[in-house]
């Protein structure tokens, strides 16, 4: 008991140990209550914060100073955000439920030293403006995701470029279309809520 007593004490001593142990207690808050206290208190710790931050229930942050996010931005439901390489996360950006973000590896060339001895290798990762990455997603360290980009639920985002308002899915995640004025539905066209990828999306009434 008194070496667990020991160990809550050395970890809240130091700001992330704060941080972690703060987050577990805020991150279960429910209603717009919860979203609301939450974007106070992840004000205080991110490296910067833009207006009007949704962060959803459950999220895990690890390094949070080394993540910064823009305005109007979402972080989903049970969200796993290592930014210990650093991200950037822009405007408008709608994560969706348990996408998982790393910026950070485990090292593995050595053949005689194990794994967890070998260090780390911090890669960056960047997400444009008005981007969409659904739910399930993984983004690899180094990812340089475009502003507009839709990445379909259950992608692997490798250590790579994505070009602006692509659609890509798949893993390793790959390009499979382009977004254009043409496959947007208009809020007040009749066929406005329906997918995109169906054939009535584009018939015209």
């Amino acid at each position: 008991m008194f070496k667990i007593l020991k160990l809550f004490y050395w970890s809240v001593r130091k700001r992330q140990g704060r941080f972690a142990l703060l987050a577990y207690f805020l991150g279960g808050l429910p209603s717009e209550y919860g979203i609301e206290i939450r974007r106070r208190f992840y004000r205080k710790y991110l490296g910067s914060m833009g207006d009007n931050v949704t962060i959803r229930p459950d999220v895990m942050i690890v390094n949070p100073h080394k993540l910064h996010v823009g305005d109007h931005s979402h972080i989903g439901v049970g969200n796993m955000i290592q930014a210990g390489g650093g991200i950037e996360i822009g405007n408008h950006v709608v994560l969706g439920p348990d996408v998982k973000i790393w910026s950070i590896n485990h090292k593995f060339k050595d053949l005689h030293t194990p794994v967890m001895e070998q260090g780390y290798e911090y890669k960056k990762v960047v997400i444009g403006n008005h981007c969409w990455i659904g739910s399930d997603v993984f983004i690899m360290p180094g990812a340089n995701i475009g502003e507009g980009v839709v990445v379909s639920a259950g992608a692997v985002v490798g250590g790579k470029p994505i070009p602006p308002y692509k659609i890509v899915a798949g893993n390793p995640a790959r390009v499979i279309g382009t977004r254009t004025e043409s496959t947007e539905p208009q809020a007040d066209r009749p066929d406005a809520s329906l997918s995109t990828d169906s054939p009535e999306a584009n018939t015209e009434s």
